[in-house]
């Protein structure tokens, strides 16, 4: 392979694997912002998996081409059905940010697994009719060198994931409704006495953290896996929050960390394409988001400044 060929195949593979980050960080972006913690990113990214994939192989004859998107959709639709007993429990009930996330990345794999196994007698769901596969984007694609680099043989979600964190940089910094959620996150009391209502800021943060996750796992079923099974969704929720707080909850940082962590994970795909590292054993590359992960974590968590009232209890005054 050339040397155009191969920064070509690392730049496609790369955006593939990142755009179930991409929109999953963004929605734990929203939901951190209001102040709610949401590691139950996992388990909504494993419903929105299901869901798309059970979408799938019933509609795709009503739908055809357009099926994955969908069952895009529909992994939405059921991400913010999970969020909201996240919202319930974390605003309503008080419950511990962190427990109540917990219990649904528990209990989400195994509902997940028991719903296929009552639904296809197995515990996957088997190959999905239609797939997002790979596209070239129109007209973008003819431009010398950085057309077939970028825009040819390439992921389409991607790309709309990259819309999607242009739109919530804009919606978060530019408009009104950014800056109540912003604010609720930093000082919910304080914007209670300006008039703003918190806990319905809070609920619309999480509940478009559960939309976003459930069309990362959608993504992770429709365009990677192309199947729902018990690894389908195999660490991508807490990668997603690496890259969220690696993007120190600013969507473009996020999308730029969930492009890194996308091409982390693509290395195991491509790396016997890429003469620098095709000698390093393939699971030292299988593991490298992980250890990417943890890095994070340690190292970029203490620097990256949060929003001030997460995971804070906030109790309206009478």
């Amino acid at each position: 392979m050339n040397t155009l060929s191969i920064i070509q195949l690392i730049v496609s593979s790369s955006l593939i694997y990142a755009a179930p980050l991409i929109l999953t960080a963004l929605g734990g972006t929203f939901s951190e912002r209001s102040g709610v913690v949401n590691i139950g990113l996992e388990g909504i990214m494993v419903m929105g998996a299901f869901m798309s994939a059970v979408f799938n192989i019933q509609f795709a004859a009503a739908f055809g081409d357009w099926t994955p998107w969908m069952g895009l959709l529909a992994g939405g639709f059921i991400g913010v059905l999970f969020s909201i007993i996240h919202a319930v429990a974390t605003i309503n009930l008080r419950a511990d940010h962190i427990i109540s996330g917990t219990v649904i990345n528990l209990a989400a794999p195994a509902l997940g697994v028991f719903l296929t196994r009552a639904m296809f007698g197995a515990a996957q769901t088997g190959p999905l009719p239609v797939s997002f596969g790979r596209t070239n984007i129109f007209l973008l694609d003819r431009i010398p060198v950085i057309g077939p680099i970028f825009f040819e043989n390439t992921s389409g979600p991607a790309y709309f994931g990259i819309i999607v964190a242009i739109l919530s940089w804009f919606i978060l910094f530019k408009t009104r409704f950014g800056l109540r959620l912003r604010s609720v996150g930093e000082h919910p009391h304080a914007a209670e006495t300006l008039g703003i209502k918190v806990y319905m800021m809070k609920y619309s943060g999480v509940l478009i953290s559960g939309l976003l996750g459930g069309m990362g796992g959608a993504i992770q079923a429709q365009a990677i896996s192309n199947e729902f099974g018990i690894l389908t969704i195999a660490g991508q929720g807490f990668i997603a929050m690496a890259a969220m707080i690696f993007g120190k909850w600013n969507p473009l940082g996020v999308m730029g960390a969930a492009i890194f962590f996308g091409f982390a994970q693509s290395l195991a795909r491509i790396g016997t394409y890429i003469p620098i590292i095709q000698d390093i054993p393939t699971i030292w590359l299988l593991i490298m988001p992980y250890l990417l992960t943890i890095i994070v974590l340690v190292g970029v968590i203490g620097r990256s400044e949060a929003p001030a009232r997460l995971g804070e209890t906030y109790i309206k005054t009478k």
